[in-house]
């Protein structure tokens, strides 16, 4: 899945972006955006029909299909080394990529965006909880479809803007947001919410992102490596908390766990673009204080902090 079709950057920071982005990617869903109608391949199909049905369809590329699973993807780059190489003629299930990246049709958008970003490809294949294809989904249609809704949204705030009042913001607060193990439907809405509070109370744009990256670090942790947990944040005058809470199967090794490119994902979780093993190391970059308590078979606990007048720049 090496081609370039439609593989422009979404110039959008899943973490960083204006509240009210942030609010409608996490509120999409992979599937209100994907296209539908897909064009497929057979294993025993060679790429010179492959090559055919790219052509006569006007796309650059396919999945190749057995049972409705994807068991991988032929693109027009792998139509033009075949011609190179002269093996036009051979089957498709002997030079297609077989370790096929795909998403799932109730991941938040972010989580689409943030693949289509990171790894450029042309589009990605969108599984249902069956693992079965659904749909396909490339950046234009992320682009179409957030222009739509964004439209929608400016008008919405225009309308509900001539009903609102200025009302005091109290700086103290405590929130609490649950994750559940594989739901990738929710991932990313405590940090969408955590950054919301902290704007509506004028925190320093560079604390806000700090505090955004932990969160959604840990809350991805959460859902990807552990049977489900908390994040609870604690907004104080002088400093704001993150504490992720789960259960199970903590962490054998800590220091290990802390290195850049260390994980223990599986190979699902890898085949949906997680699992690069950056979660914690970014974590703790981003915090003026980090600590991780963790028991096998118990759960882990990981706490960041982040004072309000920190000299430190996160990078």
């Amino acid at each position: 899945m090496s081609d370039s079709e439609n593989n422009e950057y979404i110039p959008i920071n899943t973490v960083d972006s204006p509240t009210v982005v942030l609010e409608l990617i996490h509120q999409l869903k992979t599937k209100d955006v994907m296209t539908t109608a897909v064009l497929t391949g057979e294993k025993k199909q060679t790429l010179r029909h492959i090559q055919a049905l790219l052509r006569e369809n006007k796309v650059t590329g396919i999945p190749i299909v057995e049972e409705q699973k994807v068991v991988g993807i032929v693109s027009t780059e792998d139509i033009i080394f075949a011609l190179d190489g002269g093996y036009i003629d051979d089957l498709a299930e002997t030079r297609m990529t077989k370790n096929v990246i795909s998403l799932q049709d109730d991941m938040p958008l972010s989580l689409a965006i943030s693949s289509l970003n990171k790894y450029k490809y042309g589009r990605f294949p969108v599984l249902n909880k069956e693992q079965k294809l659904v749909g396909i989904i490339t950046s234009s249609d992320v682009i179409k479809a957030l222009l739509i809704e964004m439209n929608r949204e400016v008008l919405r705030l225009e309308r509900s803007h001539k009903n609102t009042s200025s009302t005091p913001v109290s700086k103290y607060s405590e929130m609490e947001y649950t994750t559940t193990h594989y739901d990738f439907e929710l991932a990313g809405r405590a940090s969408t919410e955590i950054k919301k509070a902290l704007k509506n109370r004028d925190f320093d744009p560079k604390l806000i992102r700090r505090v955004a990256i932990a969160c959604y670090e840990l809350e991805i942790n959460q859902v990807v490596h552990s049977d489900g947990g908390i994040i609870r944040c604690s907004i104080l005058p002088d400093k704001v908390i993150i504490t992720a809470s789960d259960t199970g199967p903590g962490i054998e090794n800590v220091s290990q766990a802390l290195k850049e490119g260390y994980s223990t994902a599986n190979e699902y979780v890898r085949s949906l673009g997680w699992g690069a093993g950056m979660g914690l190391a970014n974590t703790k970059r981003v915090s003026d204080e980090f600590s991780i308590d963790s028991s096998l078979g118990k759960g882990t606990t990981v706490r960041s902090v982040v004072f309000v007048n920190s000299s430190k720049e996160e990078k």
